[in-house]
Parts: C-alpha cells; structure tokens; sequence
C-alpha cells in the first residue's frame, strides 16, 4: 500500500458529477469549500496485498454472524441499547428467518497500513453504509482513465456487478407484484443519501426488479387499511430505506413499523431492506461481543461495554456511542490520561470503549479503509483520508489502483 501524488484531470469536478458524484466538495466549518474526491492522490496496491484483505473481509463477516447469533441466542439485546421487547423479538424472528428476507450490504472500515501488520477492524456499516457511489462508479471509471496504457492495472472493485446479481439472487424474496420503493430522508443537504438511493435504485431495475422512489417523510399511513402508502396512495410492501433501523422504530410512525413488519414469507405488509438484524452488525456493542467470542483474534481490537479496563494503562481506548455514525461522539484516549474505573472514563451513554488504533498516516493525511460486502461477499474498497485522527464528515474519497509493483 503506497500513496501517491498526481495531477487531477482537466474538468474532474464535471467529469465525476456525471457519472453521479454531485456532491464533489465539501463545505468547510468556515464555509469554504475543498475536494471532496480528491485526485491529487491516489493508493496503489499489489493483487497479493488485496488478495489478503478480501480473506480478512470474508472472515471477518463470518465471525459477524456468528456474534449476531449468539447476540440472538441469548438474548443480549440490551448489551446494544435495544430494551423495546416488540422490537427486540421482531430482530429474533428477522434473524431466524434471514434466508426468506433480501439483504444487500455493508461496509467495514478497517485500520490498515500496507506495512506488514494485519488489517483490524473499527466497525462495521451494514444498516445504511454510504460513500459507495464514489467507491462504485467515478473511482472505476478514474482508473480506467488515468491507467488505460499500463498492462495489468485493476481495481478492488466489483461492486456494481455484485449489486446487480444480489437483486437478480434475492428478487424471489420480494413481494410479488408490487415496485420495491427506494428511500431516503430529505433533510440530506449534500445529496449523499439520494445518490446513494437512485444508484441502489439503478441496480435493482438492471435486475430487471420495478421500482419507484419516495423522500422517508412523504411515506404516509392510512388508518383504514393499516398499511404504509406512498403520495399516490398505493401500499408500500417492499421499501429499501437509507435510514437507521433505530430512527425507524423510535419514529412517530415506529409502532406501525413493528405492527406491519414483513420478516419474510408475507408475515406483515411491508418489508423494510436492510431487514431488522442488520441490526445487530451497525451496532458498536458487536465489536465488544467479537472480542468476547474470539479473544486474541489478529483482525480485532480488543473491545469492552463496561469501560476501558486494561486499555486505560496500556494502549489507550476509543469511547464509541453503541449507535453512532461517521465518527459523531467518539472521543479518543491516551493511556494513562484517565483512571479505568473514573466518571470521566466510563460515559453516561452506552458505549463501546475499544483499544485505541491511530489511524496510519500517509504524507500527514490519516487513512481508513472502506471495504465494501454484497451479499455476503468482499466487493470492493474505498478509501477515505481525514486531517484528524477521527474520520468523520469532512473526510476526502481518494481512489485507488491495483498495480504489478504496488
């Protein structure tokens, strides 16, 4: 794994915007804008290196399983902030019945220098993961582009043949009849979330699968059916939603939710993609249970729900709220700047305390890898670079090349 300095392509901004990445600069906290995707660099690996990293990926969504089984098997629902019993037994039945229920994907994001040590996993996305159209699309189409002369250039990436072919796979499981709604809130200023949702949208339709789409607030209820409806007043019985599980269920219109939850089979009136126990898995308390069930294991970070334990001596720990996202509460800790035991070290809010990884730096720029699972298989990465140690909303998508020399 190499960082490497170029010159973007003339025109980048428009080149990428048309191939769906609108949302190209970010907005600085004093109002300046910056890059975005950022093609003044880019990461070369070597097919061995990623060879490897797709194993790490493989096991680690296995071990995941087999957490959120456990999770399920004993019924430690509240290990992960989960105490609503409605909810929590509509998690069991959606795990046991996961085969009857589609399920497209996730994303891990890993801490991994390229310099000998093993990849370890930070947490796992697989509720609403985001950041893949850039991972999809425009980072492909980039490396065609600026390596189309050198033999044997390639790319992590096979994700957009693995979506199709997930819907095409799952589209029995849908509810005969009736378009698979695509949703996504709008109080999302960047248009991250709708890009995310029309491409979702666009594989699904070369699957051959109907679709529609609708804005989460604009899905209404009819009090005289029982059933969710869209502006046209037709039933929702398939709807995709880029919206986290547990603002679904603690929503206004949250009990419906579980009242008219389909599992699978046709057991209520809508089923809802990703399904309920994907739940298990966006969870930062599965971090904690991994560690627990593989102690010691080379891909993990040691994890805790009761505090940071030894981590506060020794390494250091990451504070993570159980139901966090793109690194919003996490708190990092030096070893030694706080007693294990003290009010200052164990939060108020439920957490994950993991042992603290700094994020490997390359030319001052701290990186993470996103590595991206269709269906239950490794499918491509993205990478993000943050000037923090925390990656959070102003991180940079930097693409990157698979090359014989690395």
């Amino acid at each position: 794994m190499r960082r490497h300095r170029t010159t973007p392509r003339p025109g980048w901004q428009n080149t990428v915007e048309e191939q769906g990445l609108i949302y190209p600069l970010t907005r600085e906290p004093d109002g300046s804008l910056r890059p975005y995707w950022d093609e003044s660099a880019y990461y070369s690996f070597t097919l061995p290196e990623v060879e490897a990293l797709e194993d790490v990926v493989e096991e680690l969504h296995t071990m995941c399983l087999a957490a959120a089984a456990h999770i399920v098997e004993h019924e430690r629902f509240a290990d992960l902030g989960l105490t609503d019993s409605r909810l929590t037994a509509l998690i069991s039945e959606s795990w046991h019945r996961r085969e009857e229920i589609p399920s497209l994907y996730g994303r891990f994001d890993l801490h991994y220098d390229g310099r000998g040590g093993p990849a370890k996993m930070l947490e796992y996305n697989a509720d609403t993961p985001t950041s893949l159209v850039e991972a999809a699309g425009p980072q492909w189409f980039w490396m065609e582009e600026r390596f189309a002369g050198v033999p044997d250039a390639d790319q992590w990436n096979s994700l957009h043949e693995r979506l199709v072919d997930a819907w095409r796979r799952q589209a029995d499981l849908l509810p005969p009849g009736a378009p698979v709604h695509f949703a996504h809130s709008i109080g999302d200023e960047l248009g991250e979330d709708l890009m995310t949702v029309a491409y979702l949208r666009e594989t699904a339709e070369q699957a051959g699968i109907a679709t529609d789409v609708i804005a989460m607030e604009d899905i209404g209820w009819d009090g005289l059916s029982g059933r969710f409806v869209d502006k046209k007043l037709r039933f929702i019985r398939a709807c995709f939603k880029l919206y986290p599980w547990e603002w679904l269920a603690e929503d206004d219109f949250g009990p419906h939710v579980l009242d008219t939850l389909d599992n699978g089979g046709g057991t209520g009136s809508t089923l809802w993609i990703e399904p309920a126990w994907k739940m298990l898995l966006s969870n930062k308390a599965l971090l904690a249970v991994l560690w627990e069930l593989f102690p010691g294991h080379p891909n993990l970070l040691p994890a805790y729900l009761d505090g940071p334990r030894e981590l506060a001596r020794e390494t250091g720990w990451a504070a993570k709220p159980l139901f966090g996202r793109e690194g919003a509460g996490v708190t990092l800790h030096p070893a030694g700047s706080e007693p294990a035991g003290s009010e200052s070290a164990v939060r108020d809010e439920p957490c994950c305390y993991q042992e603290l990884a700094p994020l490997p730096e390359f030319d001052g720029n701290h990186v993470v890898l996103g590595a991206w699972v269709v269906d239950g298989e490794p499918a491509g990465l993205g990478i993000r670079e943050s000037a923090n140690l925390i990656t959070d909303g102003y991180a940079r998508f930097v693409p990157h090349v698979i090359l014989p020399e690395g």
